[in-house]
């Protein structure tokens, strides 16, 4: 499972809140829900949300890997 709550974290230290992304940044509101719920996104999401946050950032500051647990 990738786990979005790191973004969250990401974006409060750097000023950016949700309202701004969608607003300012175009970013659609049921990308951000999907985030939030840590459901699938596209990597074209991750990819514009890593240009707003801007250079020096990459994927281990947004999202972490989880691995299923095996039943």
């Amino acid at each position: 499972m990738v786990r979005f709550d790191k973004l969250f974290k990401t974006l409060k230290e750097n000023g950016i809140s949700q309202y701004q992304l969608y607003t300012y940044y175009g970013i659609n509101r049921s990308q951000i829900h999907r985030l939030r719920k840590n459901k699938p996104v596209t990597t074209y999401t991750l990819n514009r949300i890593l240009n707003i946050l801007g250079e020096g950032f990459t994927l281990n500051d947004i999202a972490e890997f989880i691995p299923d647990k095996k039943e």
